[in-house]
């Protein structure tokens, strides 16, 4: 049994009913949203409209509409930053790294110089996230960092307004 993450309220939840700015795009099942946690500037998540907590729980028509969603905001996002590259992905159950019981699809846009090194920092606590087998995660400095990466609610509008100018027609 997948253990999930418990917070209620539902954070993506209220972002979707209550936090209509942070709204980048609209699909019939799908909502892509801007990452509050900006790790690379950019970083947004393709939601599901319906309250699922994994991939487990999708329909194959959620499915289908979070690909598509993820693959446009992809292409706003190159064309808004010209990054490097992109990483897209997804965790089920808290020992994947999943924060909020709601599935959501990442797509980051990398850039040299992030805060974000191999990935999320809740990830560098696992083995085999990309660290050499038996290096030690030093936490000493993860506040610090989502300290500086937490966005302003103007900054993220910006980014928001940003990214929806660059979405394929």
């Amino acid at each position: 049994m997948i253990e999930l993450p418990v917070r209620h309220p539902c954070d993506l939840c209220v972002a979707a009913r209550e936090e209509g700015w942070k709204i980048i795009e609209e699909s019939e099942h799908t909502l892509t949203v801007i990452n509050s946690w900006q790790f690379e500037v950019g970083q947004c998540c393709v939601i599901t409209r319906r309250h699922v907590a994994t991939l487990l729980e999708l329909s194959d028509q959620e499915c289908s509409a979070i690909l598509v969603s993820a693959k446009r905001v992809a292409a706003a996002l190159v064309r808004t930053y010209q990054p490097l590259g992109l990483l897209t992905f997804q965790n089920n159950g808290v020992y994947s790294g999943q924060e909020t019981p709601h599935f959501h699809f990442h797509v980051v846009p990398r850039q040299p110089g992030s805060d974000w090194g191999i990935g999320p920092p809740q990830l560098a606590t696992f083995d085999g996230a990309g660290r050499q087998r038996g290096a030690p995660h030093d936490q000493g400095g993860d506040m610090e960092r989502r300290a500086r990466v937490l966005a302003s609610a103007g900054q993220l509008a910006e980014t928001v307004n940003l990214i929806r100018s660059h979405l394929p027609r």
